[in-house]
């Protein structure tokens, strides 16, 4: 009986010692980087972040990731990081504070790969608490939201100074060419917080850029940035990179998405995905003051009022082009943006607007720009003369057609 009471003695000691000593949380397993992330590591990239100075972004984040103790702790550290780095690309865009190198401070690249270095840096974290999918997912989306300015849209109170919304995109294509910048991007860091002189008194514009990536649109990006504002601002524009050597005001818009790879390489063929598709129309318009954007003098490029679509007919089974829009009971294929992501912002966007109630009173719509093009010759440099020359008129002249657009809209309304 005793050798029994110290066998149970002994086991009771040590159910009390696991109940009461302290636990170790299990390492976060990483996540394997994405095919975005894995471009980063190439000789263009890596030059694009020296030259500058966006090369000791992805490194001092990981360091203020491995000091965070918590979860608590870790979202901080990610807001904060994403915040900065956004302030920052506007602030070189516009230029306040160091270049950081020899890097054009138009250039919107730096952002775009000091982006991926912190994305993949987060996904690589092994804290020392529990993080499981979900909650890293969670600040994976904090810092894309943080990091591109979708967050830090602030307009003054009042109605003194007039309110424009204007969203650029990532770099795309980089795999035919992984040198290239989108013109929409750096209009969008170019433009942020900037204050425009239009007919009506001054305008204020705030800018946010979104990412190539279809995944993010069917999650619902765009509405959740767009949402909150649209109620209060006084004109918006979408801005992607078009066709070359023309801007466009894009007409009509469609529910189509037509397959072509996204960033990750990935295509999505299908009618755009939104809430409540039993209502979902297949065509959204433009209200954007396009006969008087396309008449001004407003830059080197000319700007067209683009009214071509692609549908299916009422009744018919196959694509045909109309060049003065769709027709009756039609279903998309392509708006006058095409079917790939920079007709599904606009979609979105002016959907968006008009189940908020004011497609009669906002102006809205999409802004294509020219292909943004190196030099002849180029086919290796990241940069060059005619390059950010090409870039820099393409900010000015989307400067010039958000004031046009402006004042031509407070003339209707006066």
């Amino acid at each position: 009986m005793r050798s029994l009471s110290v066998r149970i003695g002994v086991l009771g000691l040590a159910l009390l010692t696991a109940l009461t000593a302290p636990t170790t949380a299990t390492a976060a397993e990483p996540t394997a980087p994405t095919v975005e992330e894995r471009r980063l590591d190439g000789a263009v990239p890596q030059e694009i972040l020296r030259r500058s100075g966006f090369d000791s972004v992805a490194p001092d984040f990981a360091r203020a990731l491995d000091r965070a103790r918590s979860y608590a702790e870790a979202r901080r550290a990610v807001v904060r990081g994403g915040g900065e780095v956004w302030r920052r690309a506007v602030d070189r865009a516009q230029g306040r504070g160091p270049a950081g190198g020899d890097l054009s401070r138009d250039d919107d690249r730096p952002l775009y790969w000091a982006r991926l270095g912190m994305t993949r840096e987060l996904r690589a974290w092994q804290p020392e608490f529990a993080l499981d999918e979900a909650r890293r997912a969670r600040l994976l989306e904090e810092l894309e939201r943080t990091s591109r300015g979708q967050d830090a849209i602030r307009y003054p109170q009042g109605g003194a100074v007039k309110r424009i919304l204007v969203t650029g995109f990532d770099p795309f294509t980089l795999d035919r060419d992984i040198r290239i910048s989108n013109p929409s991007g750096a209009v969008a860091l170019a433009l942020d917080g900037t204050v425009i002189e239009t007919a009506d008194g001054p305008a204020r514009i705030e800018t946010a850029v979104f990412p190539v990536r279809w995944r993010d649109f069917t999650d619902g990006a765009v509405e959740r940035a767009l949402r909150p504002h649209l109620p209060e601002v006084d004109l918006f524009t979408t801005v992607s990179q078009g066709r070359v050597g023309r801007f466009d005001i894009e007409r009509t818009n469609g529910a189509w998405r037509g397959g072509f790879g996204d960033n990750e390489n990935v295509g999505r063929t299908e009618t755009v995905p939104v809430t409540d598709p039993a209502t979902q129309p297949q065509w959204t318009s433009t209200t954007l003051p396009y006969a008087e954007i396309v008449a001004a003098d407003s830059g080197r490029f000319p700007v067209y009022d683009n009214t071509s679509v692609t549908e299916i007919p009422a009744g018919g089974t196959e694509p045909v082009v109309r060049p003065e829009g769709p027709t009756p009971g039609s279903t998309a294929r392509a708006g006058g943006g095409g079917d790939y992501l920079s007709n599904e912002i606009a979609y979105r966007a002016t959907l968006l607007r008009d189940r908020l109630g004011l497609h009669d009173t906002l102006p809205g719509g999409h802004v294509h720009t020219p292909v943004l093009q190196f030099g002849a010759g180029n086919t290796t440099e990241v940069t060059d003369p005619e390059f950010v020359r090409n870039r820099l008129d393409i900010i000015g002249q989307v400067r010039s057609i958000v004031t046009v657009a402006v004042s031509a809209t407070e003339r209707t309304r006066g």
